[in-house]
């Protein structure tokens, strides 16, 4: 795990049901423990892994699915793809496709226009 993805799950960490004020109430037998995700570069907790990572796709993906993941050609981010034909992540999905539809309308509109019969 690099800076970044730390910084991003020590940020989610605080999302987790077990979570309390630092602590780990999984761990917690009469005496507070540290929650051992926050301060460490690894994936230690299995709860977190399960329950809490998957609210990031991004960080899910890096983290998890290092052999299925995809890079989108438009943003750069890594996501799981649904297809093998998939190129964009699912946010970059949809402009894309609004881009693409739009020049095709374009293009429509602009042969039917321009190629028509001429008139006398």
């Amino acid at each position: 795990m690099n800076y970044q993805q730390y910084r991003t799950a020590r940020r989610l960490v605080h999302s987790c049901c077990n979570y309390d004020c630092g602590n780990c109430l999984l761990l917690d037998d009469s005496e507070e423990c540290v929650c051992p995700q926050s301060i460490t570069y690894s994936l230690v907790c299995r709860w977190f892994c399960v329950a809490v990572l998957p609210l990031d796709a991004g960080l899910c993906a890096a983290l998890l699915h290092r052999a299925d993941r995809k890079k989108c050609v438009l943003c750069g981010g890594y996501y799981l793809p649904k297809s093998n034909r998939a190129k964009y992540c699912p946010e970059c999905a949809t402009a894309a496709r609004r881009k693409k539809e739009a020049e095709r309308q374009r293009r429509r509109y602009y042969d039917s226009t321009h190629l028509g019969p001429k008139k006398p």
